[in-house]
């Protein structure tokens, strides 16, 4: 079983100029800021998921990745190694998540994870996997109010026009966690409606993108995910204290943790930044094998 993750640091000058140079969309800080985070994840994995193969880190560029990364055990990907050409540079997440199953050497098991979860407590391989069918958590939607709710929909109406079957009213949205992907799904699902994926693909966020709901709506629907939450606690940046999330950070009752972003005044964010990362390191202080 591998894992994937993406990553941006959005204080990158050479990714800011990239960025300024290519779009007119201001800069979003909640889905680009650098928390300072990606450390952790690096450690909670090393601790917590021994039996993980293989570690790839999908960035735009060699200036993103941080210099404390150990390249002899982290395969660092760039956008150009998985994504077409003609669709580059592009600062959309959906966009690189629809090639993530095409890097080189990938497990046929893999975990998808955003840079904002991290494994806290001792996992099992059976937390994501079970008799070759992932493990996640579903849930039924009807309404879809805003841009992200729109792109769900749209992910769950791809994966059933990729089974030939026909959109109902409602649609499904997998729990916020790490997903659990099949490589050789994922193919098949790409080539059965890559037209409508290549459709989808852009700079920026916009309401046509497909995300990589895509790939586990369409594994729940063909009988291979198991609709059973992972265990893990969410919080949001916005909503819960500092104090809360901390103290959780150094007393986890749940593998897995997701520490979501959203806008904040920078009094708060540079607050919220420093709390979490000296609980991290209190947490997590055991240098792991893929830093240097």
């Amino acid at each position: 079983m591998d894992i994937v993750i993406t990553y941006v640091n959005g204080l990158d000058p050479v990714w800011q100029e990239e960025y300024a140079r290519h779009t007119n969309t201001p800069i979003m800080e909640k889905r680009f800021r650098d928390w300072g985070t990606l450390r952790y994840l690096f450690r909670g994995i090393d601790k917590n998921m021994p039996f993980i193969r293989k570690v790839h880190l999908v960035v735009s560029g060699d200036s993103q990745v941080p210099e404390w990364v150990n390249r002899d055990e982290v395969n660092v990907v760039l956008h150009s190694d998985i994504i077409p050409a003609k669709y580059l540079p592009t600062f959309c997440s959906n966009t690189i998540e629809m090639h993530l199953h095409r890097i080189a050497g990938l497990d046929e098991e893999y975990l998808y994870f955003n840079d904002d979860i991290f494994p806290m407590r001792r996992c099992e391989p059976t937390d994501f996997f079970v008799d070759g069918k992932g493990i996640i958590g579903m849930n039924r939607h009807i309404f879809a109010p805003d841009m992200f709710k729109r792109i769900c929909r749209n992910s769950d109406r791809a994966a059933r026009k990729a089974l030939g079957r026909r959109a109902p009213l409602w649609f499904l949205r997998p729990q916020h966690i790490c997903a659990p992907m099949l490589r050789s799904a994922c193919e098949h699902v790409y080539k059965s409606i890559e037209d409508d994926i290549l459709a989808s693909l852009t700079t920026t966020r916009t309401e046509r993108n497909i995300t990589q709901y895509l790939f586990t709506n369409y594994l729940y629907l063909d009988g291979r995910i198991v609709a059973r939450r992972q265990p893990r606690r969410h919080f949001s940046v916005g909503i819960a204290s500092p104090e809360k999330i901390t103290s959780y950070i150094l007393n986890p009752d749940r593998k897995l943790v997701c520490i979501n972003d959203v806008k904040l005044s920078e009094e708060r964010y540079a607050r919220m930044r420093k709390l979490l990362l000296e609980a991290f390191d209190k947490a997590l202080s055991e240098k792991s094998r893929f830093e240097r």
